[in-house]
């Protein structure tokens, strides 16, 4: 089942990076980032009233209050990733936006864990480093004549700009200090768990803590989306367009159902290794999709430069957990 678990997980997140694409890529509509965050927030506050009512995960206001540096963190992450994909193609920030896991090797490195960290894993954050600052080198001394060739069949110019660079970096960055936060916050919840007696074992309070944990960051997400609405609609009278909002909504189902099935597809322990990876890999799902849908078309060099990201995101994956 892990298998199968994985693959969806690959193929949802990936989707999800498809249709946010498609959904915030309008020049005219400079509030699609805002509207992505409501739907995300919405679909994630469904996923949450499930778990909760019927699911029944408990989620305690002082579980909320403790998770939301975190919850920010993601939040804030993703709104830079969509504001993002309206400057630069989802083959370039995808790689770029997905190799978090490498800074938090570094972040890691910084305050003494590096005891943590197998050679193999240094070697790959090496090789993510060189790949996101590659991208970024090549970007920026492309030829512009080759640039708009190659950019013709997208129907889509993408001129050379630091911030298309800089708002995927920024995804990257946050990203990965909620991670880094992440793994912290849920210890702590474990260990309250564990000293209040709630559950008999460990992994128990582990499984608690982490379901409490995306439960009460769903819902912060929800109230995201209930302030980016009110800022929308109500306040600068934007209208939703449902031919338009509709990618936007199945890029939140993509998302959230993709989080579902990383969770229980790492659950099963003994297949880590091999599951981890596959997850790990589904920003090259996202450059496939972005070719043959979106019509995107990269140089050489910049398929070089994403082949090194991916490749340490993939050796990274691999001792993931």
């Amino acid at each position: 089942m892990w298998f199968w678990l994985s693959l969806i997980a690959l193929l949802c997140w990936s989707g999800s990076d498809l249709f946010s694409k498609i959904g915030c890529q309008s020049e005219t509509d400079k509030y699609s980032h805002l509207k992505m965050v409501t739907a995300v927030g919405v679909v994630m506050g469904l996923h949450a009233a499930y778990e909760i009512f019927i699911g029944g995960t408990q989620v305690t206001w002082e579980i909320i209050w403790t998770y939301l540096p975190v919850s920010l963190l993601y939040i804030s992450s993703m709104a830079m990733g969509y504001i993002g994909l309206r400057y630069i193609e989802l083959s370039i920030s995808s790689p770029i936006c997905n190799s978090s896991g490498a800074l938090v090797a570094v972040l890691c490195l910084l305050t003494g864990g590096i005891g943590e960290l197998v050679p193999a894993q240094l070697v790959a954050t090496a090789l993510v480093c060189v790949g996101v600052i590659g991208l970024g080198v090549v970007e920026a001394h492309e030829d512009e004549d080759l640039r708009r060739r190659r950019q013709e069949a997208a129907n889509r110019r993408y001129a050379k700009s630091a911030l298309a660079l800089l708002l995927p970096i920024a995804y990257c960055v946050l990203d990965a200090a909620g991670t880094f936060a992440d793994s912290r916050v849920l210890d702590k919840l474990s260990g309250e768990a564990m000293a209040q007696g709630l559950f008999a074992t460990a992994d128990e309070c582990s499984d608690y803590a982490a379901s409490a944990a995306n439960c009460a960051y769903e819902l912060t997400f929800l109230l995201a989306g209930i302030v980016c609405f009110v800022y929308v609609v109500l306040i600068r009278k934007q209208k939703l367009i449902a031919r338009q909002e509709a990618p936007k909504y199945a890029g939140a189902a993509f998302e959230t159902a993709g989080q579902f099935a990383y969770i229980f597809a790492l659950s099963d322990t003994a297949h880590v290794a091999i599951s981890a990876p596959i997850i790990s890999a589904y920003c090259v799902a996202s450059v496939v999709w972005s070719r043959i849908f979106l019509k995107e078309k990269l140089s050489l060099k910049h398929y070089l430069m994403i082949a090194l990201v991916v490749a340490g995101i993939v050796i990274l994956g691999v001792y993931d957990g």
